[in-house]
């Protein structure tokens, strides 16, 4: 079995077998990447939390998203951070002054996502669109 690498952490092993509209790819390894990329993207808050961060070169304080995800609980709040975090799609800085400081950004994986993300955004809306018409 063939790999294709986009990443060096990351390969999809290819499948040699009839499928042609993901030719190359094992539909099974297809399935299980899909399922893990909807577990991190689906939870409540996490695109609420992503999108913003993506029309913005500066860093977003915790402090923004508590007052910007309204009915969102600050622990539920810390802990999808921390998610994100350890996915490796958001970046933390906290630093040592009173009140605590902590900032976000998205990473070069995060910028990535947050893109592909708004592209399947741009798709649902030209196709919703065209489906009225």
């Amino acid at each position: 079995m063939e790999t294709k690498s986009y990443d060096r952490k990351f390969e999809l092993p290819l499948y040699k077998g009839d499928c042609s509209f993901f030719e190359g790819y094992d539909p099974s390894s297809l399935m299980y990447e899909t399922a893990r990329l909807r577990n991190l993207i689906t939870k409540r808050g996490t695109l609420e939390i992503l999108i913003p961060l993506c029309c913005s070169t500066s860093p977003v304080r915790h402090k923004k998203f508590r007052e910007t995800l309204k009915g969102f609980s600050s622990k539920t709040l810390a802990y999808r951070l921390h998610e994100l975090e350890k996915s490796g799609i958001l970046q933390r800085r906290s630093y040592n002054e009173i009140p605590p400081r902590v900032e976000y950004r998205l990473t070069p994986k995060g910028q990535e996502l947050v893109e592909s993300i708004i592209n399947l955004l741009q798709w649902m809306r030209k196709w919703s669109t065209a489906a009225t018409n």
